[in-house]
Protein backbone atom coordinates (compact mmCIF):
# COMPACT_ATOMS: atom_id res chain seq x y z
CA UNK A 1 0.00 0.00 0.00
CA UNK A 2 1.40 3.41 -0.61
CA UNK A 3 0.68 6.73 1.21
CA UNK A 4 0.67 10.07 -0.33
CA UNK A 5 2.33 12.63 1.00
CA UNK A 6 1.21 15.88 1.10
CA UNK A 7 2.99 19.15 2.30
CA UNK A 8 1.63 20.24 5.62
CA UNK A 9 1.65 23.65 4.37
CA UNK A 10 -0.87 22.46 1.50
CA UNK A 11 -3.37 20.81 3.50
CA UNK A 12 -3.35 23.99 6.40
CA UNK A 13 -3.94 26.65 2.82
CA UNK A 14 -6.73 23.84 1.67
CA UNK A 15 -8.17 23.34 5.20
CA UNK A 16 -8.49 27.22 6.40
CA UNK A 17 -10.34 28.05 2.55
CA UNK A 18 -12.63 25.00 3.79
CA UNK A 19 -13.10 26.42 7.11
CA UNK A 20 -13.79 30.12 5.51
CA UNK A 21 -16.37 28.80 3.02
CA UNK A 22 -18.44 27.00 5.52
CA UNK A 23 -18.54 29.61 8.38
CA UNK A 24 -19.67 32.35 6.81
CA UNK A 25 -23.34 32.85 7.88
CA UNK A 26 -26.52 32.40 5.35
CA UNK A 27 -27.76 35.77 4.34
CA UNK A 28 -29.29 37.98 1.20
CA UNK A 29 -28.28 41.82 0.82
CA UNK A 30 -30.58 43.76 -1.38
CA UNK A 31 -31.67 46.99 -1.53
CA UNK A 32 -34.54 49.17 -3.11
CA UNK A 33 -34.69 49.13 -6.64
CA UNK A 34 -36.51 49.97 -9.93
CA UNK A 35 -37.74 46.49 -11.68
CA UNK A 36 -39.38 48.07 -14.60
CA UNK A 37 -36.33 46.38 -16.54
CA UNK A 38 -37.83 43.05 -14.93
CA UNK A 39 -35.20 41.77 -12.85
CA UNK A 40 -34.53 42.01 -9.37
CA UNK A 41 -30.78 41.48 -7.82
CA UNK A 42 -29.23 40.82 -5.00
CA UNK A 43 -25.89 42.28 -4.69
CA UNK A 44 -25.05 39.41 -2.17
CA UNK A 45 -25.91 36.01 -1.12
CA UNK A 46 -24.56 33.49 1.17
CA UNK A 47 -25.97 29.69 0.65
CA UNK A 48 -24.92 26.73 2.58
CA UNK A 49 -26.06 24.33 -0.04
CA UNK A 50 -26.79 25.00 -4.13
CA UNK A 51 -30.21 26.72 -4.22
CA UNK A 52 -32.48 29.18 -5.44
CA UNK A 53 -32.65 32.84 -4.83
CA UNK A 54 -36.89 33.24 -4.83
CA UNK A 55 -38.64 36.24 -4.94
CA UNK A 56 -42.21 36.40 -3.18
CA UNK A 57 -44.26 39.03 -3.06
CA UNK A 58 -44.99 40.37 0.61
CA UNK A 59 -46.34 43.02 2.91
CA UNK A 60 -46.27 44.69 6.23
CA UNK A 61 -47.16 41.38 8.07
CA UNK A 62 -43.89 40.18 6.34
CA UNK A 63 -45.05 36.94 5.38
CA UNK A 64 -44.23 35.40 1.84
CA UNK A 65 -46.46 35.62 -0.92
CA UNK A 66 -46.34 34.11 -4.03
CA UNK A 67 -43.29 33.79 -5.87
CA UNK A 68 -42.71 36.23 -8.79
CA UNK A 69 -39.22 35.18 -10.21
CA UNK A 70 -36.32 33.36 -9.19
CA UNK A 71 -32.67 32.40 -10.16
CA UNK A 72 -30.47 29.85 -9.45
CA UNK A 73 -27.82 29.99 -6.62
CA UNK A 74 -24.26 27.85 -6.22
CA UNK A 75 -23.00 27.01 -2.46
CA UNK A 76 -21.00 29.91 -0.71
CA UNK A 77 -21.15 33.72 -1.50
CA UNK A 78 -22.43 34.89 -4.76
CA UNK A 79 -22.34 38.49 -6.16
CA UNK A 80 -24.78 40.38 -7.92
CA UNK A 81 -27.06 37.49 -8.43
CA UNK A 82 -30.49 38.90 -11.11
CA UNK A 83 -33.94 36.95 -10.54
CA UNK A 84 -36.08 37.76 -13.89
CA UNK A 85 -39.60 37.86 -12.45
CA UNK A 86 -42.83 36.31 -14.05
CA UNK A 87 -45.32 38.52 -13.27
CA UNK A 88 -45.36 42.34 -13.25
CA UNK A 89 -44.20 44.39 -10.06
CA UNK A 90 -45.62 47.88 -9.92
CA UNK A 91 -43.44 50.83 -8.20
CA UNK A 92 -44.33 50.27 -4.07
CA UNK A 93 -44.93 46.43 -3.87
CA UNK A 94 -42.96 44.66 -1.15
CA UNK A 95 -40.43 41.87 -2.33
CA UNK A 96 -38.88 39.48 0.03
CA UNK A 97 -35.57 37.82 -1.45
CA UNK A 98 -35.20 34.52 -0.38
CA UNK A 99 -33.23 31.46 -0.30
CA UNK A 100 -34.77 28.11 -0.67
CA UNK A 101 -33.09 24.87 -1.24
CA UNK A 102 -32.32 22.17 -4.05
CA UNK A 103 -33.78 19.44 -1.89
CA UNK A 104 -36.31 17.99 -1.95
CA UNK A 105 -37.90 17.85 -5.64
CA UNK A 106 -38.17 15.06 -8.37
CA UNK A 107 -35.72 16.85 -10.70
CA UNK A 108 -32.09 18.72 -9.70
CA UNK A 109 -32.14 22.34 -11.39
CA UNK A 110 -35.86 22.80 -12.20
CA UNK A 111 -37.49 25.42 -9.72
CA UNK A 112 -40.41 22.94 -8.12
CA UNK A 113 -41.72 24.80 -5.68
CA UNK A 114 -45.27 26.58 -4.99
CA UNK A 115 -46.43 28.38 -1.64
CA UNK A 116 -46.42 25.86 1.42
CA UNK A 117 -44.32 23.05 -0.40
CA UNK A 118 -41.06 21.11 0.41
CA UNK A 119 -39.78 20.71 -2.75
CA UNK A 120 -37.14 23.13 -3.15
CA UNK A 121 -38.65 25.30 -0.25
CA UNK A 122 -36.68 27.70 2.12
CA UNK A 123 -33.87 26.83 4.13
CA UNK A 124 -34.13 27.85 7.73
CA UNK A 125 -30.88 27.45 9.82
CA UNK A 126 -31.47 28.08 13.43
CA UNK A 127 -35.26 27.66 12.24
CA UNK A 128 -35.06 31.14 10.49
CA UNK A 129 -35.61 32.54 7.00
CA UNK A 130 -32.39 33.75 5.02
CA UNK A 131 -34.13 36.80 3.36
CA UNK A 132 -34.62 40.09 3.22
CA UNK A 133 -37.32 42.78 2.19
CA UNK A 134 -37.00 45.21 -0.64
CA UNK A 135 -39.76 47.73 -1.66
CA UNK A 136 -39.63 48.52 -5.63
CA UNK A 137 -39.02 51.97 -7.06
Amino acid sequence: MKFLAIPAALMLTAGAAFADNHSMTPMVEASDQDVSNGVVSATRIVAPENGWLVVHRTDSEMKPGPVVGYAPLRMGETMDVAAILTEEVASGDMLMLMVHSEAGGMKTGAFEYTLGAKEDGPIKPDGNLVMTTITAE
